[in-house]
């Protein structure tokens, strides 16, 4: 199976700064955080609070999805943070 998003929703961690989201592999569901500074660097001018940041990630989604499947293709892991180094 391929790593699917088919639920769009997401939470904003205010503790953690990061935005989080799940993807599906079969029946496994597979966490996914962004960091809130690689939501900055993705999206200049993103307002840095919890609803700029889901703006952010609305509007960057499908990117954020595919470095997500490229992350999990690597080690199939059930729980990943995603960083800025992340989106080169």
């Amino acid at each position: 199976m391929s790593l699917t998003f088919p639920n769009r929703s997401r939470s904003y961690d205010e503790a953690g700064k990061r935005i989080r989201f799940v993807g599906h592999d079969g029946m496994f569901q597979i966490s996914f955080s962004v960091a809130a500074d690689a939501m900055s660097k993705m999206q200049p001018g993103t307002a840095a609070d919890e609803a700029g940041y889901l703006a952010a990630f609305d509007t960057a989604s499908n990117s954020i999805h595919d470095v997500a499947r490229n992350a999990y293709a690597r080690t199939r892991r059930s729980i990943y943070v995603l960083t800025a180094a992340d989106f080169r």
